[in-house]
């Protein structure tokens, strides 16, 4: 089951996708970040975010 762990909202204005540097949104019900300008998901994985573009999957 997936954690429904909180991504603290300053931690959100720092990261940035690996791909295009740009902002990522956080996608709470999905426990995702998404980078609109690569066209990827990023996982949340116990409240922790994984910016591995091996670990995104496709939107």
């Amino acid at each position: 089951m997936p954690s429904t762990r909180e991504i603290a909202p300053m931690l959100l204005e720092i990261l940035a996708c690996p791909l295009t540097k740009g902002p990522l949104e956080y996608d709470r019900a999905a426990q995702e970040l998404i980078s609109r300008d690569a066209k990827l998901a990023f996982p949340v994985r116990d409240g922790i975010p994984i910016l591995l573009i091996d670990e995104a999957r496709a939107l």
